[in-house]
């Protein structure tokens, strides 16, 4: 049984799908609701601020990809994606758009659960850290204590994965760090995505600093390697 009693959240218009997740979620403690389309799930996101929220990209009504967009305008809820499509930019979709962690159909209920509890440690290890160290580098600073990043007197908000990428790479500025270093420091070894995942990450936290700063780029592709932050 889970240590933690969380509220999680399944939008998903396949009964049978949401019966079996919920009993593997119900196993280990969590208490399960559940909606069968989008407007329903958004309204449902909306009022019983669930912990977690397992998001089909299909749906009738407002799919998965326009819910996400809603919800990240006003919340950090952690949102594990389900997606049915093949391509891997429809994958990574959801990931620019703040998803944490996707699962493909047809997925095993047991692999779900174990993304959720993964998920769930990671959003604890967040809400935990009250390091309160501020990172700053030029024109750019991010405190951790108050989850907040500045460009500039612009304040920029990223999901809870871009800011761990953020602080992670200011940290230490001009060090390269590879697509595995980055899933090991800021995922866990139990993140079991892909490459690309970073890079998705990568993208919509470059696009968001670069924006208030008249485009100028501090983080830089080392190609073959990773990515770097710096002035050049």
């Amino acid at each position: 049984m889970a240590s933690e009693a969380n509220t999680v959240l399944i939008i998903e218009d396949d009964p049978r799908a949401v019966e079996l997740v919920r009993l593997y979620l119900a196993h280990d403690g969590h208490r399960v609701l559940s909606a069968a389309t989008g407007p329903e799930g958004l309204r449902q996101a909306r009022e019983e601020q669930p912990d977690l929220i397992i998001l089909d990209l299909m749906l009738p009504g407002l799919d998965g990809l326009e819910i996400c967009r809603a919800l990240r305008a006003e919340s950090d809820v952690p949102i594990v994606m389900v997606t049915a499509r093949v391509e891997e930019e429809d994958r990574l979709a959801g990931l620019e758009l703040g998803a944490d962690d996707y699962v493909t159909k047809p997925f095993s209920p047991r692999e779900l659960a174990a993304r959720v509890k993964a998920v769930l440690r990671r959003s604890r290890r967040d809400n935990s850290d009250s390091g309160g160290e501020d990172l700053t580098y030029g024109p750019i600073r991010a405190s951790r204590r108050e989850r907040t990043v500045y460009a500039g007197d612009t304040a920029v908000s990223l999901t809870p994965t871009e800011f761990r990428i953020l602080a992670l790479l200011l940290r230490e500025p001009g060090r390269t760090f590879t697509r595995e270093q980055i899933i090991d420091r800021v995922f866990g070894y139990d993140f079991e995505g892909f490459d690309r995942t970073v890079d998705a990450h990568i993208s919509s936290l470059r696009r968001k600093l670069e924006a208030p700063l008249d485009k100028s780029r501090y983080i830089h592709t080392i190609y073959g390697v990773g990515y770097k932050f710096g002035s050049a």
